[in-house]
């Protein structure tokens, strides 16, 4: 099992605790986390606009007037894309760009995007993440203490104080282990796990 030390405010290690193999020590697979963190940009993207062709358009599909013999140009019915009301050509169709992926592969990237970070030396777990004001200032104090500049930080639940202390803090991010994805965890440099969230994290990976 691997080991990690937890460090405290000021960035010491205080303690060690072992992580479960099976979350944090498994074979990563690239072409799984290119998969999920696709599905997830996808499924963020609003559908396109939907406009009617021309066989879509209410309207009889009578030939206006006859196709010789009148000195006009000659023309179709009344859905034509020339006439005001008629069809569109060529126009958005209303893609969805929503994906879907197995939630087994899902919970497996997740892991995978964990252990990356392990091996990387990249995840950082703290005991505890308390500011003495719910102040942007005392966030960004925190950060430097720790030597920390782009990072996600995850926490056992919601923790409002600490999410709108860094909400104006370019470069980090706080969620709940609720909003664990693998998008996330690949974008920031550094992962820091809060100790409580650790064991949150193999509970629910685990089962």
């Amino acid at each position: 099992m691997p080991g990690v030390d937890v460090h405290d405010m000021a960035g010491k290690p205080v303690a060690r605790i072992e992580l479960a193999d099976s979350v944090f020590n498994v074979p990563v697979k690239p072409h799984v986390l290119h998969d999920v963190v696709t599905l997830q940009l996808a499924n963020r993207r609003s559908a396109n606009p939907r406009v009617k062709h021309r066989g879509e358009v209410a309207g009889s599909t009578r030939k206006l007037y006859r196709q010789k013999g009148t000195g006009r140009a000659r023309r179709g019915d009344i859905k034509s894309p020339l006439l005001r009301g008629g069809g569109v050509v060529f126009g958005p169709d209303g893609r969805r760009y929503a994906r879907q992926l197995p939630k087994q592969v899902r919970r497996a990237a997740l892991k995978m995007a964990l252990t990356s970070k392990l091996q990387e030396n990249a995840l950082v777990v703290l005991e505890r993440f308390e500011l003495p004001e719910v102040k942007t200032r005392a966030f960004v104090s925190a950060l430097k203490a720790l030597k920390l500049k782009n990072a996600l930080i995850v926490t056992e639940g919601p923790n409002e104080g600490l999410e709108r202390s860094a909400r104006n803090v370019p470069g980090v991010k706080v969620l709940p282990i609720a909003g664990l994805n693998v998008y996330d965890v690949l974008r920031y440099d550094t992962l820091v796990l809060l100790q409580p969230a650790v064991a949150a994290i193999e509970g629910r990976l685990s089962a």
